[in-house]
């Protein structure tokens, strides 16, 4: 039986219209590039989901044990019944061990994967019968309006997976200061950052031996070719990723295999042999540069928590 979810469908953005304005748009810059965000249609969203399974992929295993450990901390800030939003919901799993250390009022997910944030959500639902559960299909890193109907003194926004590390710099601090906007003065946002290690182990998790990433990085051509008129062909450009250490990230490329031409929507582009589509950054932080880009967004940090290894930085952070 269908379990009551509130879904905000006012509230859904034109996923196709944008994939192909953004694709145009990209495929016609110097160099070619496309938003990371385009990755989780629902097959996106399930490869996504083994690669965070994957042994050299340690971002989410470890920020789930920093949450676990954690769990205490978080509530006694947090304080009790909070409203829960999720930013990137996915599979909702660490989710899960908030819902059971703070016993949120509500919880309210918001993904750009529409048939996902369903699915995870009806999950949640079943789960945790006591929760009130909300679902919004948008694209937060646009804009975020929350729901008129989900009434929120006591808000507590959940943005897992180092998700902040696909948006250079300057993006992740005018997204930081548009949640600041949003929350209410003592609002807070629990956030996980990924942090500078060594080369080695940054590119293995980017390039696992199962070679899902690349799976899930050439799916987004896939798309392109599924939901757009295009004939592009996957099986002609390889995964490549590898870290930009001048610029502190990890980049993700699909490398053209062979010179080509590729329609789109009408429009041909041409791709020179070795020639990269830019897919995706992941910038890496320093627990002090993260705490000071958080501060000029207008952010106190209340808390950082890390692994043993410092592989991985859980963050506090308070709306002054």
């Amino acid at each position: 039986m269908a379990l009551a979810i509130h879904f905000h469908d006012r509230l859904q953005q034109p996923h196709a219209a944008s994939l192909r304005e953004e694709t145009l748009r990209g495929f016609a810059a110097t160099p070619k590039q496309v938003s990371p965000k385009f990755f989780y249609d629902r097959r996106g969203s399930e490869l996504f989901e083994q690669i965070c399974q994957q042994p050299e992929y340690y971002l989410t295993r470890t920020e789930e044990r920093i949450l676990a450990d954690a769990a205490g901390d978080i509530r006694e800030i947090a304080g009790p019944r909070s409203d829960l939003i999720e930013l990137g919901s996915g599979a909702s799993r660490k989710v899960r061990l908030l819902l059971e250390a703070l016993h949120p009022a509500s919880y309210l997910g918001i993904d750009i994967s529409e048939d996902f944030l369903r699915s995870s959500t009806q999950r949640l639902a079943a789960d945790y019968p006591w929760l009130e559960v909300h679902a919004a299909c948008t694209d937060f890193s646009h804009e975020l309006a929350l729901p008129e109907d989900f009434a929120s003194e006591h808000p507590l926004v959940f943005f897992p997976g180092s998700s902040i590390g696909n948006f250079t710099p300057e993006e992740a601090a005018a997204l930081l200061r548009h949640l600041h906007d949003v929350l209410p003065v003592g609002g807070g946002l629990l956030i996980g950052v990924d942090l500078v290690k060594p080369r080695a182990v940054l590119e293995a998790a980017y390039n696992d031996r199962a070679q899902v990433t690349a799976a899930f990085n050439l799916n987004l051509l896939q798309r392109i070719g599924n939901e757009l008129d295009s004939d592009i062909d996957p099986s002609r450009f390889a995964h490549h990723a590898f870290f930009n250490e001048a610029e502190s990230r990890i980049e993700m490329h699909l490398v053209s295999r062979q010179a080509q031409d590729v329609t789109v929507e009408g429009r041909c582009f041409h791709f020179d042999a070795g020639e990269s589509l830019h897919t995706e950054n992941s910038y890496k932080y320093t627990l002090h540069s993260f705490a000071a880009l958080a501060d000029g967004a207008g952010f106190d940090c209340r808390a950082q928590w890390t692994d043993p290894r410092e592989l991985f930085s859980v963050h506090y952070l308070q709306r002054r």
